[in-house]
């Protein structure tokens, strides 16, 4: 549901002519998440920089204005799973037929060959299966989901970086390809640190909590006015660092004078710096910390995160006029092209909203698109 649509987003962004097709039910995150004004938050803030049509597939007419729609296109991104795939003529080998040179982009959970591959998935069963489960969280307690959906966004970039390249292959070749893409093969590649240890040593990685593995401190640390603090030190110059800025002689102390002693020692070392930070106030806090050049940051809630100066500042919360809302804040463009920039071009499209205009630009007459739309095979907003 964001693997697919986060992709093209980004695409639009970049300033790709993005058409997202929906059914007449809609995609799945018209339906969810908090609504404002009958629109839901969970489509739109994944779907700006888009046009939107409204196509019933199972229809032979839909099929034919999406027949005309793919050879006008460069890339089509599916995240439909087979059988629905081949039964709605999405596949690449129908893709194919109305243009040769199409760039195919198919985003499945596990993939689609092998033991796993035509089942349901989402982020959170991935996370079980790639072991991120069994990392997160404090050791010795229960797993973790990553509230986040990161493996999502994961893929959703290797989606629109796969599709980049496609385009550029075919420019070399004249040659279009079929390109797969799994939720379970992205989250394995950003495995590489924990699971490529275990292939070397053949030892499971521990669960650690807020803690490194590899150096300490690194942790989360409370502030004398309740607000946490996270505070890291991977290297002896930034727990130098921090014992200037707290006015501390850890540096001195047996336990903490090294890497490896300060690891073997990580409750007594945490403990220390834990009273020390409560003896100041969160801004007070990490100000000495920031001033000091440690590794610190602050534990910021959704809201304050909306307000975050230096988010702010990078354009990463952008306003933009949706038709029926009026000025709504989505999430901007991670990508900082000097030379040709990209923006939040378009509001998330309402269901529909385009169908005509889209119909029109491919030759469609009005009495035709009327009777599209009377026979059910396309939907209009508003009609």
């Amino acid at each position: 549901m964001m693997a697919g649509p986060y992709a093209a987003a980004l695409l639009g962004d970049l300033g790709a002519d993005v058409i997202k097709v929906e059914s007449p039910y809609g995609d799945d995150s018209r339906h969810l998440g908090p609504g404002v004004g009958g629109e839901r938050s969970a489509f739109l803030s994944l779907n700006r920089s888009k046009r939107g049509i409204v196509l019933d597939l199972r229809r032979a007419d839909a099929q034919e204005v999406f027949a005309r729609l793919v050879a006008t296109a460069d890339v089509l991104i599916t995240n439909v799973r087979e059988p629905a795939l081949s039964r709605l003529a999405l596949d690449y080998d129908h893709a194919r037929r109305h243009r040769e040179d199409i760039v195919w982009v198919g985003v499945t959970a596990f993939g689609t060959t092998g033991p796993y591959a035509g089942r349901p998935g989402i982020d959170f069963l991935v996370q079980g299966y790639a072991g991120l489960l069994a990392l997160n969280g404090e050791p010795g307690g229960a797993s973790v989901r990553v509230t986040v959906p990161l493996v999502d966004a994961l893929t959703s970039v290797l989606v629109c970086t796969a599709a980049l390249a496609a385009i550029h292959s075919r420019s070399l070749t004249g040659e279009g390809q079929r390109i797969d893409i799994s939720l379970l093969d992205a989250l394995v590649h950003a495995q590489a640190g924990g699971l490529g240890s275990y292939l070397v040593t053949g030892e499971e990685p521990p669960r650690t909590g807020n803690r490194s593995l590899y150096f300490a401190p690194s942790g989360i640390y409370t502030a004398k006015d309740g607000k946490e603090v996270v505070i890291t030190c991977p290297s002896e110059k930034f727990f130098e660092h921090l014992c200037d800025a707290l006015d501390a002689n850890w540096s001195l102390d047996a336990r903490f004078s090294t890497v490896e002693a300060r690891l073997a020692n990580s409750d007594a070392l945490d403990a220390a710096i834990d009273a020390r930070c409560r003896c100041f106030d969160a801004d007070e806090l990490t100000s000495r910390l920031i001033a000091a050049d440690v590794l610190t940051a602050p534990v910021n809630t959704v809201g304050e995160v909306a307000q975050d100066p230096q988010i702010l500042n990078n354009q990463m919360i952008v306003t933009i006029d949706h038709g029926k809302l009026g000025p709504i804040a989505v999430t901007g463009v991670p990508i900082q092209f000097h030379q040709t920039p990209g923006r939040v071009r378009l509001p998330p499209p309402m269901q529909g909203e385009h169908t005509r205009g889209v119909l029109t630009e491919l030759g469609y007459a009005p009495g035709r698109i009327a009777r599209l739309v009377s026979d059910g095979a396309i939907a209009v907003h508003g009609e």
